[in-house]
């Protein structure tokens, strides 16, 4: 009988600077298959982020090209991104003292992934962001923050089309989701 292994997952590291009194701003998107929000961009420059994160299933990779254009991107490949194959499975960023890991699927429902919570400990992470559901998300499981932004794709059922910020300082890390339709700050009905 022959057995399928599963593809090895790519993992990448990156480091990303803070201001001189360590915060930063990071803005965090997902699921835009290729047509993100007309209001995006204007969206992602009001947060004036020093670094975008994409949380996967980017579609048509000319996006992350356009989102460069207002902040640098750090990106994980989504179950659609067939074509992405120089972005990483997973992605771990460290800023300042917080460590983040990104992967796309990473939630059953509101609780992590078994694999995803043993990577995120591994690496000593205490916030995974991720994509994939569409579902703005923010909780926590085994310990660590859990965060999908939403999507800033076409409109998915009555799901709202969402993206995330993301702002670090000594003193913590507030996770918030702005309306993308809006610009106001979203929570759940």
């Amino acid at each position: 009988m022959l057995v399928k292994k599963a593809p090895k997952l790519v993992h990448r590291s990156v480091t990303l600077p803070t201001a001189p009194d360590g915060s930063v701003t990071l803005a965090a998107v997902a699921d835009t298959h290729s047509q993100p929000h007309d209001l995006t961009a204007k969206r992602l420059r009001e947060i004036e982020p020093s670094a975008i994160l994409h949380g996967g299933d980017i579609g048509d990779l000319a996006v992350l090209e356009n989102l460069e254009e207002i902040a640098p991107v750090y990106a994980v490949r989504g179950n659609i991104d067939t074509r992405a194959r120089d972005l990483p499975d997973v992605l771990t960023i460290e800023v300042g003292a917080l460590k983040i890991l990104m992967t796309h699927i990473a939630v059953y429902g509101p609780r992590l992934r078994s694999e995803v919570a043993r990577m995120a400990k591994a690496a000593s992470a205490s916030l995974v962001v991720c994509g994939h559901s569409h579902v703005p998300f923010i909780g926590i499981d085994h310990g660590i923050t859990v965060f999908n932004p939403g999507s800033i794709g076409p409109r998915r059922f009555h799901l709202p089309i969402v993206l995330g910020r993301i702002d670090i300082s000594p003193a913590g890390v507030r996770l918030a989701h702005v309306n993308c339709e809006t610009g106001e700050r979203w929570l759940p009905p």
